[in-house]
């Protein structure tokens, strides 16, 4: 590929859990047992305390991770690597079979941007068969702990990859992380069933594989 093609083709950015595989159906709650038991034993509280302070920093940073490193100096590699171990991983994930030949199909780089870990993000990938699809995987610790929908992780991305944000097109379940991808003028596209469709989203897909066909346009600098 010649320099100016390159220079002209998109960068796609995607979300890994609930966007390149369904992680409510296993991963998640496995995950939140995991956290709940975590903040149990670290922080002395019980089980029904444990589970009010995960989905209150959830909510309230997009992150558990962060409410606790904020409020209780929690150490984010300890909690990530103890809250995502998986000795069966590869029969709890749910994907559609055919998103590695999709992926190829999409012209320009593709890059992997997740709140998760870095060993459970690589696991995801390589359990799936689409890492040698990607050029990057952004995982938390990449981007300094600064979880989506910050704005700090997308510019500590952008800086990295020396790219313009109206290059990429950011793939999303949360419609939150994409505010900020728009506010920063990437084109966005939100997988959900949801009928409805905000203001900063340019294309709402049921499933990621509607990218086959329904591709966004982008604006070339």
């Amino acid at each position: 590929m010649n320099s100016a093609r390159r220079t002209h083709s998109p960068v796609w950015l995607f979300d890994l859990d609930n966007t390149l595989h369904d992680a409510s159906r296993h991963i998640f709650p496995h995950i939140n047992r995991a956290m709940v038991d975590y903040i149990c034993r670290h922080l002395s509280v019980d089980e029904q305390q444990a589970t009010r302070l995960r989905q209150n920093y959830w909510l309230r940073y997009g992150a558990t991770l962060l409410g606790l490193m904020r409020h209780h100096r929690i150490d984010p590699n300890h909690f990530l690597w103890h809250t995502h171990q998986f000795p069966d991983l590869s029969r709890m994930l749910v994907f559609e079979r055919a998103l590695r030949v999709m992926l190829r199909r999409l012209p320009g780089r593709k890059i992997v941007f997740s709140n998760a870990p870095d060993h459970y993000s690589r696991a995801v990938l390589e359990s799936t068969g689409i890492a040698r699809c990607f050029d990057a995987v952004y995982s938390v610790e990449r981007f300094a702990f600064q979880p989506k929908p910050a704005i700090g992780g997308f510019r500590v991305l952008l800086q990295r990859e020396r790219l313009a944000a109206e290059r990429c097109i950011m793939v999303e379940d949360s419609a939150a992380n994409l505010r900020t991808a728009k506010r920063l003028g990437m084109t966005t596209v939100w997988i959900s069933r949801s009928t409805r469709q905000p203001a900063w989203v340019d294309s709402r897909l049921n499933s990621i594989l509607e990218l086959t066909w329904r591709r966004p346009a982008v604006r070339a600098r």
